[in-house]
């Protein structure tokens, strides 16, 4: 259903029947992992001009992994994580798929 570098490509589905009986599909919840879980590859401070993508690009080799970067600050807004120059983000050692 989802693409082995997405974020919810792990997550299990399940389904819902409507009162019209249409079957309805979605993902179950995603708990990010615990803090502990992630070992510190490096730490990045925030420069002007800085992007989350292309941060994921240079750290993870992929700018669609700018997922992880969000985890490992617990950001809801990936977006967010660049606006403050000189915030230090932490760059979480990537895990292993299952």
């Amino acid at each position: 259903m989802f693409a082995p570098g997405s974020r919810y490509h792990d997550i299990e589905t399940a389904s819902l029947t409507a009162p019209d009986g249409r079957v309805l599909l979605y993902v179950r919840r995603r708990f990010l992992p615990l803090d502990a879980a992630r070992p510190v590859l490096a730490e990045h401070t925030v420069v002007g001009g800085d992007r989350i993508d292309n941060l994921s690009a240079r750290y993870y080799g992929d700018p669609e992994l700018f997922w992880r970067i969000a985890d490992a600050n617990d950001a809801m807004v990936p977006d967010e994580l660049t606006r403050e120059v000189g915030r230090v983000l932490v760059i979480a050692v990537p895990t292993a798929r299952r």
